[in-house]
């Protein structure tokens, strides 16, 4: 008869017959499967859940139908928009089998086949997913070169998914063509790339391109209130419209940002809690700010940018904010459709100041902001430029309409003068669409002028006063015109009398001229640059002139640069004696004779 003793895992252990039996360990707990973030837990399965790609998931529907398919496909579009999960989705319709095993190719794979799932988990062997960001060789190509040989394994197509194809190098290119060109039947390959314009025009006519395109707001917005559902998380509509809009089309940024936002909250996800993630300004806010900009309240302004900014909000954030609510107004005034992100607040607002504002007041609205924005990006001092910008906004709003003023030039009548105003109306006293359609004229003077001087003018009747002198002009434009030198050259000077010399060297020899405006100037450099230059030169001409430059550097067509011009200049004067009748003699009298040495004024009174 067996002892406790006999058993084998009383043997094993080498335990006594006096001790006691030892109780059953309990079975592991299953591991916790690790997170996975929405971007990769809700990643398109099949062709259906793809969003915004419906012309080319038709186009490959009916290849498949047709049996059409192509050896090579080629996706590109922006980040996001789903050309990996495309060129896994083309494996699986063309691997796939069917739950019974007898299916053929389908733009419907089952998922529930082997080769489905092997495909989903990345772990089939027939389908190879390459980097090519990390294997930019001609070695690397080499691999897949002698592989394509042979058959697949257990898959019907051996296929190749190449992503971030623009990062191969140009032999890799060319060791590929041959094969891409003329590849196996059982082979297919799949490129996937950001950027088309660096990828050969040779591989590219052997492929079939499809553009994904960026995702519409709309449907993102729905696709994240549908993943907010499945994770449980209530999210408001404007909430999943601010998403949306930050993603820029691209389905990944934006269930990155929602998955930052569902962390950020607790229990739910607010259209606040987002705008304060992002960084985003108060629409409310931007709102007043606006009405601040129309009324002229140049004070109140400034304070209301300086209150945003020391709330973390970045100023070229407040400056597309009033980008957008101009926007919103045109929109308004044209009848678009209304955008889901705007509240009921906001679109009342646009519609009402719509209603008050023209269109060419709207217009030049946007070209001042728009270009305001421009010199906060590239401005040393973003706040300051931004501050720049609203004050130009509040100054042109002071002067008078020119279409009005034309109209009484052409009709004879005399130009009244604009009484400053008593006191600037407080922030927020008066609603935001008082504006009247004069309010934002943005025009300089200079420019009527001209028209002006060629209209037909009536002779004042005798008891009429004489019309009252045009307004001063403003201190601050004063200042900058009568600082800001005349010309590049001019320019160049005063930097170097005013403690600059190292720089104004740089722009004498190494700098041509693209565009002089101040306070804007564009430079060409004919040699690389330290990347400081602009920046020293924007700070600079700051402290010269007291004004905010638009400083940039261009590759577009440029004067040559001062010391290029400088030398033609003495190569004209040196051929131009050289041309001289009394030095050719003297060449021809003294064969093997050379200029070495000569003053214009010796050879003009020769």
């Amino acid at each position: 008869m067996a002892t406790e003793s006999d058993s084998p895992d009383a043997l094993s252990f080498g335990l006594g017959l006096d001790e006691p039996p030892q109780p059953a360990k309990p079975e592991p707990a299953a591991a916790a499967q690790p997170y996975r973030v929405l971007a990769r837990k809700y990643r398109p399965q099949s062709f259906e859940e793809l969003i915004g790609q419906d012309a080319m998931v038709q186009t490959l529907g009916n290849a498949i139908k047709r049996d059409r398919l192509a050896h090579a496909f080629l996706m590109t579009g922006v980040r996001g928009v789903g050309k990996t999960s495309t060129a896994r989705l083309i494996a699986k319709a063309l691997n796939c089998i069917g739950p019974d095993g007898t299916g053929g190719p389908t733009i419907s794979p089952c998922n529930v086949c082997e080769p489905c799932r092997a495909i989903a988990e990345g772990r089939h062997i027939d389908v190879v997913e390459m980097d090519a960001a990390s294997h930019t060789g001609v070695d690397d190509v080499r691999e897949i070169i002698e592989a394509v040989r042979y058959a697949a394994v257990s898959a019907r197509y051996k296929i190749y998914i190449i992503d971030e194809v623009h990062m191969l190098s140009k032999n890799a290119f060319n060791a590929l063509l041959k094969t891409l060109e003329e590849p196996p039947a059982h082979v297919k390959f799949l490129f996937a790339t950001t950027e088309v314009n660096k990828v050969p025009i040779t591989v590219l006519s052997r492929c079939q391109r499809f553009d994904l395109r960026r995702i519409p707001a709309e449907k993102l917005a729905d696709h994240f209130a549908e993943v907010s559902r499945l994770e449980g998380v209530e999210v408001e509509p404007e909430a999943l419209a601010l998403i949306a809009r930050a993603a820029e089309g691209s389905a990944r940024d934006g269930l990155s940002i929602l998955d930052q936002a569902i962390a950020h909250g607790s229990g739910g996800v607010s259209a606040e809690q987002v705008r304060a993630m992002l960084g985003l300004s108060d629409r409310g806010a931007i709102r007043g700010l606006l009405g601040l900009l129309l009324a002229g309240d140049a004070r109140a302004a400034l304070e209301s940018l300086r209150g945003q900014y020391d709330l973390g909000v970045e100023p070229s954030a407040v400056l597309r904010g009033l980008l957008e609510s101009v926007h919103g107004i045109t929109r308004a005034k044209v009848g678009g459709v209304d955008d889901r992100a705007q509240s009921a607040e906001e679109r009342e607002a646009y519609a009402e100041w719509a209603g008050r504002l023209s269109h060419a007041v709207v217009h030049r609205l946007w070209q001042l902001l728009l270009k305001g924005l421009a010199e906060v990006h590239s401005a040393p001092m973003p706040l300051e430029a931004a501050e720049m910008a609203l004050l130009r906004v509040i100054h042109a709003s002071e002067m008078p309409d020119p279409g009005a003023l034309l109209e009484r030039l052409a009709n004879g009548e005399a130009l009244p003068v604009r009484a400053p105003s008593a006191a600037p109306a407080a922030a927020g006293s008066a609603p935001l669409a008082q504006a009247t359609p004069t309010a934002i004229p943005l025009v300089q003077a200079a420019a009527v002028e001209p028209a002006a001087a060629e209209l037909p003018t009536a002779e004042p009747a005798a008891a009429e006063p004489p019309a009252a002198p045009p307004p001063p002009p403003s201190p601050i434009a004063e200042t900058a015109s009568r600082a800001a030198p005349a010309s590049y050259k001019d320019l160049i000077e005063t930097l170097a009398l005013k403690g600059k010399p190292h720089l104004a060297q740089q722009l004498h020899d190494f700098c041509g001229l693209v565009r002089y405006a101040p306070p804007e100037i564009a430079i060409r450099p004919v040699k690389p640059m330290s990347s400081d230059l602009v920046r020293d030169l924007g700070a600079a001409l700051k402290g010269l002139t007291g004004e905010t430059w638009q400083v940039t550097a261009e590759d577009g067509k440029a004067e040559p640069t001062l010391l290029e011009q400088e030398k033609m200049a003495a190569e004209a004067e040196r051929q131009s004696v050289l041309d001289s009748p009394l030095v050719k003699a003297a060449f021809d009298a003294f064969p093997g004779a050379e200029l070495a040495a000569y003053t214009l004024d010796e050879q003009r009174s020769a």
